[in-house]
């Protein structure tokens, strides 16, 4: 055993757990964000949304009952009628268009680049099923983006509002048509 060494043999249990009670807050934050892990990939798996926590403390909101989801458009006109029907159906409380983004993906073995319009939906999780599948329904691509992601925070009275905009459509239980 080297003498450079061996002070930190003797203290390192000691040391360890003192660095480990120094740097706890520090942690705290990653800590918490690991043991939502867990949940977000069973979810993943599943394909069905993750069980819903308690309310956050005095919002009334529930971390992940509110959801964006994109959209890609090929032109300004499509991603408009997209959106007006959506909130029409009240599927969505509101539709962002996002003009002029230039999407690169690979299709049928080719890279394409295309320029297209975004949408970011805001709707309830819960409606997260249906609102893709009127998408699909109208949408003039082969195959549609659709993708949602869970808002864990946020203005509460702006998500209250996205909830009390499409609550019909989760109160009545039934998909809305996609004529």
């Amino acid at each position: 055993m080297s003498w450079g060494r061996a002070p930190l043999v003797l203290l390192g249990g000691g040391a360890t757990l003192l660095v480990s009670i120094l740097w706890m807050p520090a942690l705290l934050p990653l800590a918490s964000r690991l043991l939502l892990l867990p949940r977000a990939l069973l979810s993943m798996a599943s394909g069905s949304p993750p069980s819903q926590p308690s309310p956050a403390s005095g919002s009334g909101y529930v971390p992940g009952s509110v959801s964006a989801a994109f959209v890609t458009c090929p032109s300004e006109k499509v991603a408009k009628e997209i959106a007006r029907a959506v909130v029409e159906k009240r599927l969505a409380a509101c539709v962002n268009l996002i003009p002029q983004i230039s999407s690169i993906y690979e299709w049928k073995g080719k890279i394409e680049e295309d320029s297209e319009v975004l949408m970011m939906i805001k709707t309830q999780s819960s409606l997260v099923p249906a609102l893709t599948e009127f998408v699909r329904s109208v949408h003039p691509y082969e195959v549609a983006e659709v993708i949602a992601l869970p808002v864990e925070q946020g203005n509460p009275p702006y998500l209250h509002w996205v909830h009390q905009v499409t609550e019909s459509v989760t109160d009545s239980g039934i998909a809305p048509s996609s004529a």
